[in-house]
């Protein structure tokens, strides 16, 4: 049996299929310097990324722009989804996997802790029901928890953060790591994050925040931790324009976008 020990990350390639909070950016009914910004980057679909080495492929999230993520970037393939949290501009897409499914001829590997499956469950009760009706998406549910796992040819490290008082996972692929939805880290899983090359955290806003990182303790987390490279998610249009506020952070910390790609070997 191979064990995570035994294993290092191929090569893999992260996209970012969005970078935006739960309202994404522009905000309907917004009238703002954001929201009505014609700067590409300043468009937001809700947050998620699309992992992929040569022989596997997973999101992290089905947001409740999972189909049109698909279709931009004119995804064929997706082994599994990998959720963070059972929140409903993390979980809200699922449905949408069903059409791979239908090209596949398999289930869709999703990977989630006991929180977010009670959540599925209840949001998504006729795809678990046992009576069954034709077009619905066929789901494989892999329970997790603290423990490191495979998808694919890809190790997963799970950590848990804090959401205010819900927890929520953050995962690191090799030398990368994705945080999204956490205001607190505590020392024990930092510990699971230092050593990364790359680290994705979220930063809402500026001003201090209930449940997210502003964009001061966000940078704060990424320098205590030593991570070379950082990019910023999870943005909303509080947080103002991409190309302004890029001006302004630190070297090695920039804004994620929609459609950004990091690789790494």
């Amino acid at each position: 049996m191979r064990t995570f020990a035994s294993m290092h990350c191929p090569p893999i390639k992260i996209t970012f299929l969005g970078t935006g909070t739960s309202t994404g950016v522009p905000m309907v009914a917004c009238g703002c310097e954001v929201c009505t910004s014609s700067n590409a980057r300043d468009k937001r679909l809700r947050s998620s990324i699309l992992v992929e080495s040569s022989t596997t492929s997973f999101v992290v999230d089905t947001t409740p722009d999972f189909r049109y993520q698909m279709l931009r970037l004119g995804i064929k393939k997706l082994d599994a989804v990998l959720f963070t949290h059972p929140h409903k501009d993390h979980i809200a897409g699922l449905d949408d996997t069903k059409a791979f499914n239908f090209f596949s001829g398999k289930a869709m590997e999703v990977y989630a802790n006991s929180l977010t499956e009670e959540a599925l469950k209840r949001e998504f009760a006729y795809v678990f029901s046992d009576k069954k009706y034709p077009g619905i998406p066929e789901i494989n549910l892999n329970t997790i928890d603290e423990n490191s796992f495979f998808i694919g040819d890809i190790p997963v490290i799970p950590i848990m953060v804090w959401h205010l008082k819900m927890p929520v996972l953050a995962f690191r692929f090799g030398n990368f790591t994705y945080v999204t939805d956490a205001n607190r880290i505590e020392e024990t899983e930092r510990e699971k994050i230092k050593g990364s090359d790359v680290m994705v955290i979220n930063a809402l806003r500026h001003k201090e925040h209930i449940s997210h990182f502003s964009l001061s303790e966000a940078v704060q987390v990424v320098k205590e931790l030593q991570v070379p490279q950082a990019y910023i998610t999870h943005i909303s249009h509080q947080l103002g324009l991409h190309d302004e506020v890029s001006k302004g952070l630190p070297g090695g910390i920039q804004l994620a976008y929609d459609g950004l790609q990091v690789t790494m070997s």
